[in-house]
């Protein structure tokens, strides 16, 4: 397989060229997938927020900026669905929404909003139809520390993908870790959140494992089977909004 950098405008695919894949971020892919013929696969918005609080233990939201600058008043964690338009953090309240990055972003940007809790250790799992293909550990309270993945991400991940797969595209990125409770100080398994593989680090986990669940997800249009076609990214969508209907996708 060959492999190039994109450094310039991408010319059409010609008739009989090799199919393309792609690993990149998602504004340049809106650019080039129509040329590339590209079928790009990633989570429903309102996936996170439509899980049970068994698999989130927290809850989350799907909401607008709009709204979330107009109704909070309390610290929240905030941040984009799928891109990184811009941070995810905590925000004191709406009126900080209003501010930097954020506060560029139209009223109906897309946002999820969730309680505020503390991961102990995080993990990201790479899944293909409905298994586990690698994973790795990405960071402990916070901060990057890659690190085999550990048999309890990879007993919870099996238990979520068994139960919720097919909310999920055929191939993708799902992290996941261990939320410890700030007052008994015990710790429980949860979905941090679902992901676009060919816009997920791999950090330790298996090259190989890797590049099976990007190719599947970041192939030719063509390819793209009946079952994933409600998970295609259209392209030169921006930064979500609310007339952007993915909610119910999956």
């Amino acid at each position: 397989m060959g492999v190039r950098a994109l450094d310039g405008p991408p010319a059409p695919l010609a008739p009989g060229q090799p199919a393309h894949h792609w690993y990149g971020g998602p504004l340049l892919a809106d650019r080039i997938a129509a040329s590339f013929g590209l079928g790009l696969l990633e989570p429903a918005d309102a996936w996170l927020a439509d899980l049970p609080e068994e698999f989130t233990a927290r809850r989350v939201t799907l909401t607008t900026m709009g709204d979330a600058r107009a109704s909070l008043r309390c610290p929240a964690f905030v941040k984009p669905p799928g891109d990184k338009s811009f941070p995810p953090a905590v925000y004191e309240d709406g009126g900080r929404l209003a501010q930097g990055a954020p506060g560029r972003l139209p009223p109906d940007t897309a946002v999820l909003v969730s309680d505020v809790v503390s991961f102990a250790a995080e993990y990201r799992l790479f899944a293909l139809d409905g298994g586990i293909v690698t994973g790795s550990r990405y960071a402990v309270y916070g901060r990057l520390d890659t690190g085999p993945l550990a048999a309890g991400a990879r007993d919870f991940g099996e238990h979520l993908l068994a139960a919720a797969g097919d909310s999920l595209p055929s191939a993708v990125a799902v992290d996941v870790g261990l939320v410890r409770d700030q007052v008994t100080g015990l710790e429980r398994w949860a979905v941090v959140e679902a992901n676009m593989p060919w816009f997920a680090h791999s950090y330790a986990a298996e090259p190989d494992g890797v590049l099976d669940v990007v190719l599947r997800a970041a192939g030719p249009l063509r390819d793209v089977t009946e079952r994933d076609r409600r998970f295609l990214r259209p392209s030169g969508t921006g930064p979500r909004g609310a007339g952007f209907d993915r909610g119910s996708r999956g």
